[in-house]
């Protein structure tokens, strides 16, 4: 034999073939699990979730003035936050009945990340009312158009809104000019209208 590579031609053994195949079937797993990984994190997230928030009472269940507060950890749920000040909600007002499934429809879009823009989603606030519910969702950035857009689109999808409902984008420099239900301000706002407060980060 002229040199080494010649050694390795005349080998029948097989034993190369052999580790292409083994090279070639582990790196398909990690694509798998590569791909995969993202998924396991946001399954494991909304399975922790639901953890706590199964024994928890249905919006639709309260009575009198209630508002629930769902937002990323480390974001309050006041425009004067950090992440708040330069954004904005949508606000969709519910007929009563439907307050339940349209949260529990938001909230886990919220978690399974079907909203597709970023870190921009704050969070989300439900204001349970006498006549009417309110739905809020919440972003960092109100002169974003095209993020506020999807937002509105994704949210039409995620609660089956019919095509004529009513959605209305405030910033919440309007909001604190104008507050209005649904809205938070100062953390004492509520308790002095009377009404409770519940509160959860993901």
């Amino acid at each position: 034999m002229n040199n080494k590579f010649d050694a390795l031609k005349d080998d029948d053994s097989g034993d190369h073939d052999q580790n292409e195949e083994n090279n070639t079937q582990k790196d398909s797993e990690k694509e798998k699990n590569d791909r995969e990984k993202p998924q396991s994190t946001t399954k494991r997230k909304v399975e922790q979730f639901w953890r706590f928030y199964s024994h928890m009472v249905r919006p639709g269940d309260l009575t009198g003035h209630s508002d629930f507060h769902l937002f990323k950890e480390g974001i309050k749920p006041m425009w004067e936050d950090d992440a708040n000040k330069n954004g904005g909600k949508w606000i969709i007002r519910l007929r009563k009945g439907l307050a339940s499934r349209c949260w529990e429809n938001l909230i886990l879009a919220m978690l399974g990340e079907q909203f597709m823009v970023g870190e921009e989603i704050c969070g989300a606030v439900v204001s349970v009312r006498f006549q009417e519910d309110i739905i809020s969702i919440w972003n960092k950035t109100a002169s974003d158009q095209a993020t506020t857009a999807r937002i509105r689109d994704t949210l039409r999808r995620v609660l089956n809104l019919p095509p004529n409902t009513i959605m209305e984008y405030k910033t919440h420099t309007d909001s604190i000019n104008l507050p209005g239900p649904g809205d938070r301000g100062s953390l004492t706002r509520l308790e002095d209208h009377g009404a409770q407060r519940g509160q959860l980060y993901f």
